[in-house]
């Protein structure tokens, strides 16, 4: 009763007379109604303490560590026809097995001789270098034959010339000898003259000095016309040498005209030869592109060219494998605003699909059926889904993944922020609040410190 009235009935009536008073007084239910709200909301407020670690949650799949770990599609690098499987779906291959044998579609390709053939072009071309070799070495040793003859010849032209200035020399003392001579001759004459003229000589000895005065005019004459013949002599001489000369420049240029001839068909044929072996390679390397083989241990899961008589082109996909070992990882996305709460070696934890778990997020100590793992890589960009990919590898602290986990199967993670009170979480929610920003740097060094 709320007891407005101003009205009593305290001492009206006796109420031990009447039970229902009794009961009212002395109500147990309310006492404890009214004690267990006072404990409740003891134990409410005491619940408000107790801490609560914030945490971000995303979604994403498992996938591997390494990419070599991971599916990958085998494809043909040259165009063909599938003639042969070696496998199916769900075979376990090793490396270097055969998976599919591939026949050539291309007409530059279909001699079944063609590296024989190619082979023995390359060898006859390398014959006519060796051949445009040898007459290089014959040019080579005619272009010293020629030296050595143009040298000699130089030397025979200038001795003739020194043997010419040697004898105009020599002829140039018998002029003078010769004019000396007839100088001496025509003055004997003229003496022999006059002693005639005075009577003291006889017609006869000046008739014969007359005669030796015209020996010595002639052999004057014919001193002079030897000289001038050693001088012409000298010239011709003159003109030898420069003939000889110029007849051996003629002769070696035209010998390295046609050796430089050579060279250049020698450097072409070797040009032709590599191009040949090169293409001879590649011919060779094809070949070993008909067999498609397995890169790494692994299991076949999907066929995707099928039947045979079906034609490939280049780099078309023919098949996937999955390799047999691998490191398992998850991929997660996370929303720009919470990329900054997340940094490498941050703890996180996981829901897998098929493994049934009871999750705590505040308290992952007491949840059942997470995983433990840590984030080593966080992406730079931003993907086409405007999410930011972030790969978590198992946590080696906490307990093993799933063995029969595989990859492409669904998982949420949890990543673990910082611990705060139950009541400061409830209030941040409330409020619309972020999770607490905060960096590890002191959890980084406390592990380092333990390790």
């Amino acid at each position: 009763m709320l007891n407005l009235s101003k009205n009593r009935i305290e001492g009206a009536f006796e109420r031990d007379g009447f039970k229902s008073f009794d009961n009212i007084r002395h109500f147990v239910s309310m006492r404890l109604f009214v004690r267990s709200a006072w404990i409740l909301l003891g134990l409410l407020f005491i619940f408000m303490f107790l801490p609560w670690q914030q945490n971000i949650r995303s979604t994403g799949k498992v996938t591997t560590l390494y990419p070599n770990q991971r599916p990958q599609q085998l494809n043909s690098i040259i165009a063909g026809r599938i003639e042969r499987w070696f496998v199916r779906e769900g075979d376990l291959v090793e490396k270097g097995d055969t998976l599919v044998f591939l026949s050539e579609i291309k007409d530059d390709y279909f001699d079944p001789k063609l590296l024989d053939r190619t082979e023995e072009q390359i060898q006859a071309k390398e014959l006519t270098v060796d051949s445009y070799m040898s007459k290089i070495r014959a040019l080579d040793k005619q272009i010293d034959a020629l030296a050595r003859t143009k040298k000699l010849k130089i030397e025979q032209a200038e001795n003739y010339i020194r043997q010419a200035r040697l004898k105009i020399a020599s002829d140039s003392i018998d002029l003078i000898a010769a004019r000396k001579q007839m100088e001496i001759s025509e003055k004997q004459q003229e003496r022999m003259e006059q002693l005639y003229r005075d009577g003291l000589n006889s017609l006869t000895e000046v008739e014969t000095r007359r005669l030796k005065a015209q020996e010595a005019q002639a052999k004057y004459i014919s001193a002079e016309n030897k000289l001038i013949s050693s001088r012409n002599d000298l010239l011709n001489a003159q003109v030898e040498l420069t003939s000889i000369d110029n007849q051996y420049q003629d002769k070696l240029a035209k010998a390295e005209s046609e050796k430089f001839t050579a060279l250049s068909n020698m450097y072409d044929a070797e040009a032709l030869v590599s191009k040949m072996q090169n293409q001879y390679m590649n011919y060779s390397v094809r070949t070993g592109f008909y067999y498609i083989t397995a890169p790494q241990d692994g299991y076949i899961t999907e066929t995707i060219k099928s039947g045979l008589g079906e034609t490939v082109k280049e780099g078309e996909n023919l098949l996937t494998i999955m390799p047999q070992r691998f490191d398992l990882a998850v991929e997660v996305f996370v929303r720009p605003m919470d990329l900054p709460l997340i940094d490498k070696g941050q703890r996180m934890r996981f829901l897998f699909d098929g493994w049934p778990s009871i999750v705590f997020s505040g308290w992952p100590n007491l949840s059942a059926g997470t995983f433990g793992g840590r984030i080593v890589a966080i992406d730079q960009f931003a993907g086409k889904n405007g999410l930011y990919r972030v790969l978590v590898a198992p946590d080696p602290d906490e307990e093993k993944w799933p063995i029969a986990l595989r990859v492409g199967s669904g998982a949420k993670g949890i990543a673990l922020l910082k611990t705060v009170p139950i009541w400061y979480e409830l209030w941040r929610k409330l409020n619309g609040f972020p999770p607490d920003f905060y960096n590890n740097d002191k959890q980084k060094s406390l592990e380092k410190g333990s390790k």
